[in-house]
């Protein structure tokens, strides 16, 4: 778990409305947040922390490796614990649920591609969207 020592050492300090954000982050149930998820949180909690602050320590965050940010087809940035450890997205086009995976052998596939074209892969994000099939999905919307 993150905390004020990794603000220091990422070089940020420990100031109040980043230990607050990086909070947000630890406690929620949702992995994938954007910056007005952030600010809503806050809002919850009793703080007073401003939008304009909220992005601009996300995108510290981010600079210093903290966090780690995404675009999926929805346009806005989602920011999510970056832990060291590559996966995968498949995001429902439905309710836009994340669900996070590896495949070790989507990896290789794109590894063998790279070096076929005659690159050395460096990162990569891959994102699969995609209808939930499940009857039962307790994700999908209500009907009215």
């Amino acid at each position: 778990m993150k905390n004020a020592d990794d603000l220091k050492s990422s070089g940020l300090k420990a100031t109040l409305p980043r230990i607050k954000i990086l909070e947000v982050f630890q406690t929620s149930e949702v992995r994938h947040l954007t910056a007005e998820d952030v600010y809503k949180s806050l809002l919850t909690l009793g703080s007073d922390i401003g939008l304009a602050t909220v992005y601009r320590v996300l995108m510290q965050f981010e600079q210093a490796g903290l966090l780690s940010r995404s675009h999926f087809e929805s346009g806005k940035s989602v920011f999510e614990l970056n832990e060291g450890q590559h996966h995968d997205h498949l995001v429902c086009l439905d309710c836009g649920r994340v669900e996070e995976f590896y495949d070790a052998e989507i990896e290789q596939r794109q590894r063998a591609v790279t070096e076929k074209l005659g690159f050395r892969l460096q990162e990569h994000a891959l994102s699969l969207y995609a209808n939930c099939e499940r009857k039962d999905c307790e994700h999908r919307p209500r009907r009215k």
